[in-house]
């Protein structure tokens, strides 16, 4: 390696970025929808997450703890309803 030559740096393992969108979540009760591996598709709030889980409240059944892994996408429930009524337009 010649001198003087710098290499790039890695980017940081932790950007925090999870971390505000899921306090932002959790501050304001959003409803989510929570698509698992398996197709299921839950729908609640996040009552608080670590590095490896996220506990949903629902209103209709159980709360439950989820395995961040078996979760393939999340999103607001908001955008579900706004997808909806743009498809019966």
């Amino acid at each position: 390696m010649r001198s003087g030559v710098h290499r790039k740096q890695a980017p940081p393992e932790q950007t925090n970025a999870e971390s505000y969108y899921f306090l932002k979540q959790m501050q304001n009760k959003t409803p989510m929808v929570v698509m698992l591996d398996d197709g299921t598709e839950l729908h609640g709030w996040i009552e608080w997450y670590d590095k490896d889980c996220i506990k949903l409240n629902r209103t209709e059944g159980p709360n439950l703890m989820l395995y961040k892994h078996s979760i393939r996408y999340m999103f607001k429930e908001e955008e579900l309803r706004q997808r909806r009524r743009r498809t019966r337009e």
